[in-house]
């Protein structure tokens, strides 16, 4: 097979699966709306079941509802007939995802779900299914055919039930007014969670903090800009911030004068330089840095001086 071949396939397929989605906005409707509505006013957890291929984005379903503050479980159909429908409690609400809606392991779970007074909520393509009859709502998967050219292997569908579940996830999230902070709380963990709250003044701690007060030296300065490897120092008084000296301030005084016995601190610093909160996010701190093309930023808590954040120091955490 060519190479301009395998291409037109995968465009056809891509093709195909962009006009099944594009199609799902249209079968919109009021149970989609009373299914958001009754999830969002739930007691309980929204249980997700599903058998083969709807399985999967079942269970992929459930990762995003959890991760944006609703909580959700797994429960395959074909164990919850064989001992784990203990899984589900009295508030729970169940939504069944299945293309036909007429498989063995449905016909047999329905029925059961139903006498326990729980909230069936069906996601189907056929919607005159068994499943979608036996249901108070019912979310519209709905594909006229698979991408595959036998309309056999689940392509389409699994997309478009895939594509519901988010819309019902935005949706919840929207309603629960899910901000930055709720995310982060439930992505703690890798890049994604620390852009959204791993604070500057995190950073800080290993740090080594060059500081001279105004009085100092210019060789008290030049040895603590050489030992604290920063290539500038802060100058403080009282803890305070009042200005900042850099490798640059010294060679531009040399320039004017050999004799560094009569100058001090004070008489070279820069006052008010550019500062940061300890509690401003560190991917904001890069974005500053980027925008002023600078590589270190001065870190302050009520002006009071806490260190220096190097570009590196945040590159190193892996947030951009």
């Amino acid at each position: 097979m060519s190479s301009q071949r395998i291409i037109n396939i995968a465009k056809k397929t891509i093709l195909a699966e962009a006009d099944a989605i594009k199609k799902l906005s249209e079968y919109l409707d009021d149970d989609f709306v009373n299914s958001v509505e009754e999830i969002y006013n739930s007691k309980g957890r929204l249980i997700i079941t599903g058998i083969g291929k709807s399985a999967n984005i079942g269970n992929k379903i459930v990762a995003t509802l959890n991760s944006t503050g609703t909580p959700a479980v797994f429960m395959h159909a074909a164990d919850a007939i064989h001992g784990d429908l203990g899984i589900i409690q009295n508030d729970d609400i169940v939504i069944c995802i299945s293309k036909s809606g007429n498989t063995p392991e449905i016909k047999s779970l329905v029925p059961i779900i139903n006498n326990t007074g729980n909230t069936l909520i069906s996601m189907v393509s056929n919607v005159d299914s068994y499943l979608a009859n036996h249901s108070k709502y019912v979310l519209k998967a709905t594909v006229e055919k698979e991408a595959c050219p036998n309309n056999l292997a689940p392509t389409n569908s699994t997309t478009a039930q895939l594509v519901i579940g988010d819309a019902l996830a935005v949706c919840l999230l929207e309603l629960k007014g899910f901000t930055n902070n709720d995310f982060a709380k439930y992505h703690p963990g890798g890049s994604l969670g620390k852009r959204l709250y791993l604070k500057v003044g995190d950073l800080l701690k290993n740090t080594k903090m060059p500081k001279v007060i105004a009085s100092d030296s210019i060789k008290d300065v030049i040895i603590e800009i050489s030992e604290k490897r920063f290539g500038a120092t802060v100058v403080i008084k009282n803890d305070e911030l009042v200005g900042i000296i850099t490798d640059g301030d010294i060679r531009r005084m040399l320039e004017k004068s050999l004799d560094i016995s009569k100058f001090t601190a004070k008489d070279i610093m820069t006052e008010n330089p550019k500062t940061v909160n300890v509690k401003t996010l560190a991917i904001d701190v890069f974005n500053i840095m980027e925008e002023n093309k600078i590589t270190q930023l001065i870190v302050v808590d009520n002006n009071k001086y806490k260190g220096i954040i190097h570009l590196h120091d945040i590159l190193n955490e892996g947030i951009v």
